[in-house]
């Protein structure tokens, strides 16, 4: 991010234009909606500033900008469209101490104005960093189709009840007040007295309600794509107060997160550093004892190798509540990547979830029965395993040629496809990232290129 999006304060505040075009127009219609103090400097102004300055909405002066003509401004545009005179501009400008933008030129910039969707108070801007104007653009079109015209008039009248709104215990007492208001009693009322009725029965309602007790949503964070999440788990996550995660979730995921929410990285590694169970128990005991709404985030499905059992019996022993939510485990995305199905009439009816090594070492497993040849199974945590897997399954009579896939990273950006066969098994395991292996499948021939296409030619 080379730009870090701001909301500036400008009520009262100097804000300054060279130029009289198409291009100062563009941007005098954005700052008009402010109540900063405008003045705008050039010797030929199109009809519309000089009727806005006859109408007290801004200041013209009919020159070039000069030396100390930016004093106290706190930013300044150069849209003179001439590259001279807005680098004229910019070096005036910027020796006044304004922050200077020049239109159409990000390199020179100080700083950009992000295409906006304006439900005053509420504000939100799209920024490409000069990227993509027509995505920022497209954007900008879909959240106005979206949003209803009467937010403002929320926002502006809800403002007004913050203080009342106090009566709430802070946390989420008062985050579940306001989001009754803004999506369901708010929404509903026509005319602003109805409006402000809404507030003063959404308040005594929530106000004579019980405190929520704590709650722990074991929430499967699927393999890595955030597009994956199913709807509540995406749900639980905006509106969790602590989320304690896995190692395997990926930021994108926690990017869903409240700013306010409490992130706790309770993360876990094979053979490598881990928090132990015991801490992981402690601490979810330790989070839901003032009523907070607590979500572990598992990578995948949090019933398949997750632990779950062990962290549900410490819901019990507190008598916290809980819940299950589900995931696409990572097996799931991974069968999916290689464009095959577990199952396949007459192949085999059945599949199995293994995992490499459980708290003993190595895991054993009814290994005659997954050395037959109609035999599918996709093992988790299995790369230090991989060896050991191979040779179990040699001595029990594997075909030495049966295929075995490997799958790092599933779903994420950075996946590969390893195919090999149970015979070079323990020399393609040596990766970095999760990864998931497959006895008795191969890509299918078309998935790879399949892979290759953008993803809008399936849509």
């Amino acid at each position: 991010m080379d730009h870090f999006p701001i909301f500036v304060a400008l009520a009262g505040r100097r804000v300054i234009l060279s130029g009289g075009g198409d291009a100062a127009l563009a941007k005098l219609r954005l700052l008009l909606k402010t109540t900063a103090h405008i003045t705008v400097f050039g010797p030929n102004a199109a009809p519309e500033i000089k009727q806005w300055h006859a109408s007290g909405k801004l200041t013209y002066i009919p020159r070039q900008i000069e030396p100390g003509d930016a004093m106290c401004a706190v930013l300044a545009y150069a849209a003179d469209e001439d590259d001279a005179l807005d680098a004229r501009t910019s070096q005036i400008a910027r020796a006044d101490g304004a922050m200077v933008n020049i239109v159409d030129n990000l390199g020179d910039s100080q700083f950009i104005t992000p295409a906006i969707v304006d439900r005053d108070p509420v504000t939100i801007a799209i920024g490409t960093e000069g990227a993509a104007p027509v995505l920022a653009r497209a954007i900008k079109a879909d959240l106005e189709e979206r949003l209803p015209q009467k937010l403002g008039t929320l926002a502006r009248i809800g403002k007004s009840f913050r203080k009342a709104a106090d009566a709430l215990p802070m946390g989420r007492a008062r985050r579940d007040f306001w989001r009754d208001y803004y999506f369901n009693s708010g929404p509903k009322a026509d005319s602003n007295a109805d409006i402000q009725s809404a507030l003063d029965t959404t308040l005594a309602k929530h106000i004579a309600q019980k405190p929520r007790d704590a709650h722990v949503a074991f929430v499967g964070a699927g393999p890595g794509d955030p597009e994956l999440l199913t709807l509540k788990a995406r749900k639980a996550i905006v509106e969790a107060d602590v989320i304690i995660h896995d190692r395997l979730v990926t930021g994108e995921i926690l990017e869903l997160a409240r700013r306010e929410a409490l992130i706790v990285d309770a993360g876990k590694e094979g053979f490598g550093p881990s928090m132990s169970q015991t801490r992981i128990n402690a601490l979810i005991a330790e989070h839901t004892q003032n009523g907070a709404q607590v979500v572990r985030l598992k990578s995948g499905d949090p019933t398949i190798f997750g632990r779950l059992d062990e962290e549900i019996e410490t819901c019990a022993a507190h008598n916290i509540a809980y819940s299950i939510i589900p995931g696409i485990t990572a097996a799931s995305a991974a069968v999916a990547s290689i464009g095959q199905s577990f199952t396949r009439r007459g192949r085999n009816g059945s599949v199995r979830f293994l995992t490499g090594h459980d708290m003993k070492g190595f895991a054993d497993h009814d290994w005659a029965s997954l050395a037959k040849p109609d035999a599918v199974a996709a093992i988790y945590m299995g790369k230090k395993a991989a060896r050991f897997v191979q040779g179990r399954l040699l001595m029990h009579g594997a075909d030495r040629l049966t295929p075995v896939t490997l799958i790092e990273n599933a779903s994420r950006p950075d996946q590969r496809i390893i195919p090999a066969t149970l015979e070079t098994l323990a020399d393609v395991t040596a990766v970095t990232g999760p990864a998931v292996i497959f006895i008795g499948l191969a890509p299918r021939d078309a998935a790879n290129s399949l892979a290759d296409l953008p993803q809008e030619e399936f849509a």
